[in-house]
């Protein structure tokens, strides 16, 4: 089968496929090696909950906190208001991850430096963490959640995921980080396709709180079939950015992967 990639795409599909090989060995393969990534899962819970924190200002609505607990799991309490509104907040917790791991993906195919993306992924956790997770709990009065075990964890690790993704795109190589960016672009997509899988799998049990059942009490629709859509969409959504990496640039736009370009056909 030989698969149509620009040959200018050819070191960054590798680095990829390297990251993807990586992640998954990590999860299943070597022991503990789920340690390794779980620095990495509660960047995407961030990325997650910030969505649907996201979702709610452009929507119109307040958000009293945000708040990410140590097990990787988090809630977003905001006001919800109409349909719309709650369709568009209940679906940017899963599409919003695969959205931001799409994007870097982009990233990586244009000639933006890593370290810019890193220092910008760090300021976005971090203004997560100060105005959802601080800030709104305050404004609403909402220091049961703020001063909660969870809300201290929001606190700490909202802090010290930017540190460590400063610290990359300072001292780091051009390579390591740009391989770093891939990696946590793997790690969005990864855990938001494993994630919505698990809700497919909790949406056919009947009650069962999920970001799917909220869209089933907004609309009356079975939750199942939210489940379903949020997983067409994320496909939909990975195969646009693959496809990008189709098309023939006039110069490579990322010089500092770790692997060299040499012709191949697979």
């Amino acid at each position: 089968m030989k698969l149509n990639i620009a040959h200018d795409a050819r070191p960054q599909a590798r680095t990829l496929l390297i990251a993807t090989l990586l992640t998954l060995a990590l999860w299943w393969v070597v022991p503990f090696g789920d340690l390794l990534t779980y620095p990495f899962r509660i960047f995407v819970t961030f990325i997650h909950e910030g969505g649907h924190a996201l979702a709610a200002l452009i929507t119109g609505n307040s958000v009293e906190s945000l708040t990410v607990a140590a097990d990787g799991s988090g809630e977003v309490y905001s006001t919800t208001g109409g349909l719309f509104s709650k369709m568009f907040i209940s679906s940017a917790g899963y599409l919003g991850a695969m959205s931001f791991g799409a994007l870097l993906l982009l990233l990586i195919r244009r000639a933006l430096a890593a370290r810019y993306v890193l220092a910008g992924s760090a300021v976005l956790v971090l203004a997560l963490t100060l105005v959802f997770g601080v800030l709104s709990p305050l404004v609403s009065f909402s220091f049961g959640t703020l001063f909660s075990l969870s809300g201290f964890f929001t606190i700490f690790a909202g802090v010290l995921l930017p540190l460590g993704l400063l610290a990359a795109a300072r001292y780091a190589s051009p390579r390591v980080a740009t391989f770093l960016v891939g990696f946590l672009a793997i790690q969005c997509v990864l855990n938001a396709l494993f994630d919505l899988k698990t809700v497919l799998l909790l949406s056919a049990l009947p009650g069962v709180r999920t970001d799917a059942m909220n869209m089933a009490d907004a609309t009356g629709i079975h939750q199942l079939f939210w489940a379903l859509m949020w997983v067409v969409v994320a496909f939909v959504i990975l195969s646009l950015v693959l496809r990008a990496y189709s098309v023939r640039r006039g110069e490579a736009s990322q010089p500092d992967l770790p692997f060299e370009d040499s012709p191949l056909e697979v």
